[in-house]
């Protein structure tokens, strides 16, 4: 990417700290640090004179107002990647402070979702965002959640990827709106864009984006072939029974989480023909 000298791409995301991560790009981080978060949300401000937001993260005031001064007011657009709590609900108090419409896919119906999230527009596939000379395309990638989408910003190849991809660590896939089939292929689509770096819904930049792309993709076979080989072990087990063997890299404490993405894996291999399910057991079909 393109730097000028007030541009820190390599900046590490710090709760409550912008950071200008490009020179049409700033990056400010949410007061909603977490296990799941890492440091925050990170609110997007594309442009200087106008600004297009990408998730304005939950609804706290003083985030809020955060963007409202770095922005001066001067919102187009406020651009969600998805509807879950920590994305998205900022986006009904910023629509009030400065009319700016909300865009955004229609929310799935679980317990996951904000309750107050009502965009005034969708978000097509290749949708395109006009910024000072610069494009932002829409590209649904849906995975973590179905109305999952990422964001290219086309003079830098920078990708905003929301909770599709993030630094230091890997998401969380919540089915049955998740989907780790979906996942996966949505991965493989941006293998084929022309991405530099991937400016993710949590944590620092991420300066190689094919690389990084690779590396979840391996991530999450091998995960599955762990899951396979458990399987294949018992013939049939419940995933109780194989969420230790699967994730014996991952402490304990987050076994609970993990269950999500292990049953993603589990119904990915079910939707493939390669093991099938009834009452809660997985029998593998090898």
């Amino acid at each position: 990417m393109k730097t000028s000298p007030d541009v820190d791409a390599d900046a590490m995301a710090e709760t409550g700290r912008m950071h200008r991560i490009a020179p049409q790009v700033r990056r400010l981080v949410a007061p909603n640090p977490s296990a799941m978060t890492g440091p925050g949300t990170n609110t997007y401000l594309i442009g200087s004179d106008e600004c297009i937001v990408i998730d304005p993260g939950p609804d706290d005031p003083a985030h809020v107002d955060r963007i409202l001064e770095l922005s001066g007011g001067r919102i187009t657009a406020i651009l969600c990647t998805h509807s879950h709590t920590d994305h998205s609900p900022g986006a009904a108090s910023l629509k009030r402070a400065t009319t700016a419409p909300v865009f955004g896919r229609p929310a799935p119906k679980d317990e996951f979702q904000d309750k107050t999230y009502a965009p005034d527009g969708g978000l097509s596939e290749g949708q395109p965002f006009t910024i000072a000379d610069d494009t932002l395309t829409a590209i649904h990638t849906p995975g973590h959640a179905s109305n999952h989408v990422c964001f290219l910003l086309k003079n830098s190849g920078l990708l905003f990827t929301g909770d599709h991809l993030m630094s230091g660590s890997t998401v969380v896939i919540l089915p049955p709106d998740g989907s780790m089939r979906q996942y996966v292929d949505s991965l493989r689509r941006l293998q084929d864009l022309p991405l530099a770096a991937i400016a993710p819904g949590h944590g620092a930049v991420i300066n190689d984006a094919q690389a990084d792309i690779e590396r979840v993709i391996a991530h999450r076979l091998a995960r599955e072939n762990k899951l396979v080989a458990a399987l294949s072990r018992r013939r049939a087990a419940s995933l109780e029974d194989v969420l230790a063997d699967v994730y014996d890299d991952v402490p304990a404490f987050l076994h609970p989480v993990a269950r999500y993405s292990l049953l993603a894996h589990a119904i990915k291999l079910v939707e493939e023909g390669r093991a099938k399910v009834e009452e809660s057991v997985y029998r593998w079909l090898g």
